[in-house]
């Protein structure tokens, strides 16, 4: 296996970095790194086809570790990445981290309901956190990884890419600015065929249905086009495929209404692939499709004004944007209070659908 410094010179990323306390990053005593060391919790699609490919492109991170339960990956990573034996974890000793002076960031990249247990884990390390959406699956679970985060002295950023990207800023500030005046009505919907039968977003006790997962999109696209936090839900869920999802919902609709009095139609599926926004002002409307897509969002405004901002990679923005402020100490874009309101609304639904009756939030 080639060494690190070998590794990173044959692929032209090779940085200068200087170690530091953990946390000690914006002191002023202290060098600081010109890069933070990240490792990934849980090898799965996400980490191994997108947020590590991800980290190659980053100006203000890198992959430095990771943790894994499946040995048989350790060799292909380290191969691939050039990871130093000392900066690869299992579940057992993952706590260790906090003596590894390498790895300033800790990305939980599991199954939601692994987010809470190993997002306070990794704060008391000491290291700074950053967790994929769904944040937990229920609200008590997401209050409690606040908290520990407080009260380590350390960040939580949740990775919801797409408010690091220019084409969702762009309708976000229309809601801000009032472009066309008062938002009225809003459709949001995000769904996709899944065509696996035995995967995690299939069982509940792994905080599985399509609400937590999908429905983020749905629930963000409204929240985010109107500026505003629902004050209640009227909800329905069901599945075309009981075989498969008997245990949790495939699909989901469901009704808003925030306190200016603009209404939120949303749609969400594991059987229909669907991925838009439309927005209905008192003065013009603004149309997204696709908004909350990996290969990049566009949209166009009744004015005639085109929302089709570049943008070369949604995580790589992400990472770097959580990065520069760990460097800074500044607040993050989208801190755990941000997944802590739509898991509220995701609870909501569940309960409206439940009840079959509208839910206040």
């Amino acid at each position: 296996m080639k060494d690190r410094r070998t590794f990173l010179q044959q692929t032209g990323i090779l940085v200068a970095s200087t170690a530091f306390a953990p946390n000690a990053l914006w002191a002023s005593t202290s060098p600081q790194k010109k890069k933070l060391g990240v490792a990934l919790v849980g090898l799965g699609y996400y980490s191994t086809d997108l947020l590590a490919p991800a980290l190659q492109l980053t100006e203000h991170c890198e992959l430095k570790g990771i943790v894994t339960g499946s040995p048989e990956k350790i060799p292909v990573w380290q191969e691939k990445y050039g990871l130093a034996d000392k900066n690869i974890y299992d579940y057992g000793n993952f706590d260790d981290i906090a003596n590894n002076t390498d790895i300033d960031v800790i990305y939980i990249v599991l199954p939601p309901s692994m987010h809470a247990e190993y997002v306070i884990r990794a704060a008391k390390t000491g290291k700074h956190v950053w967790c994929e959406k769904p944040m937990a699956p229920s609200v008590k679970d997401c209050e409690a990884m606040i908290k520990a985060c407080k009260d380590h002295k350390v960040k939580l950023s949740i990775g919801y890419r797409c408010q690091h990207d220019p084409n969702i800023q762009a309708y976000m500030k229309a809601a801000k600015e009032k472009t066309f005046g008062k938002v009225a009505m809003v459709t949001s919907a995000a769904g996709y065929f899944d065509g696996r039968t035995d995967h995690w977003k299939q069982k509940k006790a792994m905080g599985g249905g399509v609400m937590g997962d999908m429905g983020v999109y749905a629930i963000q696209g409204a929240r985010l086009a109107t500026g505003e936090e629902p004050v209640s839900v009227l909800a329905q869920t069901f599945t075309t495929r009981p075989d498969i999802y008997h245990e949790v919902e495939e699909t989901a609709m469901f009704q808003l209404e925030f306190p200016s009095g603009a209404r939120a139609a949303c749609h969400t599926s594991f059987g229909i692939s669907m991925n838009y926004l439309k927005i209905n002002y008192e003065k013009g409307w603004l149309q997204m499709e696709p908004h909350s897509s990996y290969r990049g969002n566009k949209g166009v405004m009744s004015n005639g004004t085109k929302i089709d901002y570049p943008i070369a990679n949604q995580q790589a923005r992400q990472m770097d944007d959580d990065a520069l402020a760990i460097i800074n100490d500044t607040d993050v874009m989208v801190p755990g209070e941000e997944g802590l309101r739509d898991i509220r609304v995701v609870e909501a639904v569940y309960k409206s659908a439940a009840a079959n009756n509208l839910i206040k939030i």
